[in-house]
């Protein structure tokens, strides 16, 4: 068992004041002869050394300008912040005697993590320390709050120098103030949160991050652990399991709540249903929790959804918020889904209502609950579209929110950041933004402290990056059957095998391309075995197929392709559709697609039995030059006319207005959408092995003509 306990500031003061009654000697007298009262670091030295933490040396002197040895800064350290452990047989150095002065020190603060020892199995104890090894050892070890060593520095009155030895003089001031620090904050209350947010099946990294879960854990037992939505789609694991691979690890790693994404919503359109969602939610040994969704009108969740903030929340159910006791104070904790989700997923009859309503609505059920600490778990983005929702404008908008921890825009958050204005730029409470990227990559940590009102009064938050650690055997153990049956489905080739990549670009510094801005080969691919399937499964006349670039989710690299590759382009589940729609509707859905070009949009369109030209520098609304359908009556490219009706192919996502395209919402809402129920990956994949050779090139199908004046 491991022990931390600290020295209060308190102590350490009043040992300056009663030096006399301590020692024997005045407080204008020195404890040792080369560290007399004026001396910079006197004060703190003697301090220490009059709890018993610092011995000189026996010639009576401190050496306060020496280089501290890594011996002496471990008993140095371990003394002040009398860190103990019972592990004392566990752990062994080549260079370490159990009769050195040091070793007890040594093993209390490598078992601890605080400094570890080097690959030889030696511990070097009479190697030098720097400013940088410091300056982490005090953040590794001051875990009930985290120290800002840059203001503790400061305050210590040692000027940082990353690679120079720190001396013995200014380590004991270092540790004095930093005591004192602890001491301070000791009257606030602490509130620790850990999370991870569009973790999107990605089941095979959750050991690793099994792993860095347990290790806050060991520095913070008692911090929250929060998703922020997303967990469905993305993978093998997701199409073979459809969340019941995630929920194990979930369970496992005991997050205390989540927050729907968008994405638990896509399996909406499908002959099921969200039965998939129904079962993810019952499996849990947690809550959900979202103020603006309401599940009321599907049957599938019956029993399983309350509008109400609750107090005693059961696990394997569905509020908009819940209250959990966390060392001795209330801490609240709603749910935010995005509004977009009607346009991006498939929710049916699924509703999501305003969020700023809803949100103040559950400050109001807190504050009526005597909970002044808030946190509102969001699946709404950092920075996206303030027409739908977003955190900023959630922080400005909504006053007694003091954490918001989001997810959505898939946004690196390095740090929280801090809103302390509203909407019409007045000072108010500081609300903190935390968002941890996605897939895994990283575990967002939280430290908070608040005053006796529930006021944010100092933060400290990093990401952890989880791919760097060490897999938990647990996990690996508990992720072995999954991953069995997704490898078999992984490798199995289909057949056909690439001389080249089929790229899927995102725009980056260095290229403007996008599958999200561009015509692609892959996206031409994609869209011809669409338009083909459509036209063996209908008599009607399609004209051309279309697929949103927001679906096709990864490229395809040079070699044999597999099924698990085709699935991962095309990861949603979704299934092909026929529409019936005017020109002008056409003509309209297409404006909308390249409303954001040259900047990428999840609903730029690929396509295929067409051609199309429009013009980026025009006024959105009007950048349509040409739209041409392939006339095979005539073997050539026919202008669509507005007032004549043409059944395209799409996804059923986009068919039924997806990316917000309202014109065929429109025509979804008159019935004069079909959902062919064929499934998206399986069309790409039939459309491989139909093709004697792979067109690698561009078509032009797609044609920016502000690029070519």
């Amino acid at each position: 068992m491991k022990k931390r306990k600290m020295y209060s500031a308190t102590a350490l003061t009043a040992t300056t004041a009663v030096l006399v009654g301590v020692t024997g000697v005045s407080a204008e007298q020195t404890l040792f002869n080369d560290v007399p009262a004026s001396h910079p670091y006197g004060e703190a030295i003697s301090a220490l050394a009059a709890l018993g933490v610092v011995n000189g040396f026996g010639d009576g002197t401190f050496k306060p300008d020496a280089a501290v040895t890594r011996g002496q800064a471990a008993k140095m350290i371990a003394g002040a912040f009398q860190l103990t452990t019972e592990n004392v047989d566990k752990l062994k150095f080549k260079d370490v005697e159990q009769t050195s002065p040091y070793f007890g020190a040594i093993v209390a603060l490598t078992s601890l993590g605080v400094i570890n020892g080097y690959e030889d199995g030696t511990f070097r104890p009479g190697a030098n320390l720097t400013h940088g090894h410091i300056k982490l050892v005090i953040e590794r070890v001051s875990t009930t709050y985290p120290i800002d060593t840059e203001v503790l520095f400061e305050l210590a009155s040692v000027t940082y120098d990353e690679k120079k030895n720190i001396t013995r003089g200014e380590l004991a001031s270092i540790l004095t103030t930093a005591l004192k620090i602890v001491e301070e904050d000791s009257k606030y209350y602490k509130l620790s949160v850990m999370h991870v947010n569009d973790t999107h099946g990605r089941v095979d990294v959750f050991p690793k991050l099994m792993t860095a879960v347990k290790e806050q854990r060991t520095k913070n037992p008692d911090a929250l652990l929060l998703h922020g939505g997303d967990a469905f789609s993305g993978t093998l694991y997701f199409n073979e399991f459809e969340g019941q691979a995630d929920i194990p690890f979930l369970n496992a790693m005991k997050f205390d709540a989540m927050v729907f994404g968008n994405h638990e919503f896509d399996l909406g359109s499908s002959p099921e249903g969200h039965k998939a969602l129904a079962d993810f939610v019952k499996a849990a040994n947690f809550p959900f929790i979202s103020a603006n969704t309401d599940f009321s009108k599907d049957t599938l969740f019956t029993g399983l959804f309350s509008d109400l903030v609750s107090s005693e929340p059961e696990n394997g159910k569905i509020y908009a918020g819940m209250v959990k006791e966390i060392n001795g104070e209330k801490v609240g904790i709603f749910g935010l889904t995005t509004a977009e989700t009607k346009d991006i997923a498939s929710p049916g009859s699924i509703a999501f209502e305003n969020y700023i309503e809803e949100a103040n609505k559950a400050v109001k059920a807190f504050e009526d609950k005597g909970v002044n600490k808030i946190i509102a778990l969001t699946h709404i983005g950092f920075d996206d579209n303030v027409a739908y929702d977003n955190d900023q404008m959630l922080a400005k908008s909504v006053p007694g929110i003091d954490i918001i921890v989001g997810g959505h825009t898939h946004t690196q958050l390095d740090k929280p950041v801090v809103v302390d204005t509203n909407t019409v730029g007045e000072k108010k409470d500081a609300t903190l933004i935390v968002q941890a990227y996605q897939y895994s990559d990283y575990l967002g940590t939280l430290n908070v402290a608040f005053d006796e009102n529930g006021v944010v009064v100092k933060h400290k938050g990093q990401l952890i990056k989880v791919g760097d650690l060490a897999e938990d055997p647990a996990g690996v153990k508990l992720l072995a059957p999954y991953k069995e049956k997704v490898d078999a489905t992984q490798n199995a080739e289909i057949g056909v095998t690439l001389t080249q990549a089929l790229a899927n670009p995102r725009s980056s510094e260095t290229s403007t391309v996008s599958v999200r801005n561009s015509e692609t080969a892959l996206g031409n691919i994609i869209t011809d075995g669409m338009l083909a399937k459509a036209k063996k499964s209908t008599a009607k006349k399609v004209v051309m197929a279309l697929q949103n670039g927001g679906g096709i989710r990864v490229a395809i690299d040079e070699g044999p392709i597999t099924t698990g590759e085709v699935i991962t382009v095309l990861p949603f589940g979704n299934t092909l559709a026929l529409a019936d729609v005017t020109g002008a509707e056409l003509r309209a859905t297409f404006e909308h697609a390249v409303k954001d070009t040259p900047k990428e949009s999840g609903g730029f369109l690929h396509i295929s039995g067409a051609k199309f030209e429009y013009d980026s520098t025009k006024e959105v609304g009007s950048r349509v030059v040409s739209l041409k359908y392939f006339d095979e009556s005539t073997n050539s490219y026919v202008d669509i006319q507005d007032n004549q009706t043409y059944t395209i192919a799409t996804n059923a996502f986009t068919a039924k207005g997806g990316d917000g395209f309202a014109d065929l919402k429109k025509a979804y809402a008159a019935g004069r959408v079909t959902d062919l129920g064929l499934s998206d990956w399986e069309n790409l994949k039939e459309q491989f092995l139909s093709l004697k050779e792979i067109p690698y090139e561009l078509q032009g199908r797609i044609v920016d003509v502000a690029a070519t004046k």
